[in-house]
């Protein structure tokens, strides 16, 4: 279950791209290359926010203006993300 009132440490400003993690790697089928993961996205802007995971999967959420996503992710697709001023959290 989500933790509830999590507070981050860390955030940046998140670049949508079809390819760049957040890390700035690239995704690969390696097990032994692994991305930096955020905890969370906070939304700005309401819209779509295709969340990337670290095996490479992909879901479409929609949100509302100020939410935050509660998911471990590796990048926010370009493609179909309609969202703005997203933010990725990190603990730290």
């Amino acid at each position: 279950m989500p933790q509830v009132n999590k507070t981050y440490n860390r955030a940046v400003a998140i670049t949508k791209s079809d390819t760049v993690n957040f890390d700035g790697s690239t995704y690969s089928a390696n097990p032994d290359t692994k991305a930096i993961t955020a905890e969370a996205i906070y939304c700005g802007g309401a819209g779509v926010v295709v969340a990337v995971f670290p095996d490479g999967s992909t879901a479409n959420f929609t949100v509302t203006a100020g939410q935050t996503l509660p998911l471990t992710t590796i990048r926010v697709n370009s493609t179909s993300t309609t969202a703005s001023l997203m933010v990725a959290l990190y603990e730290v």
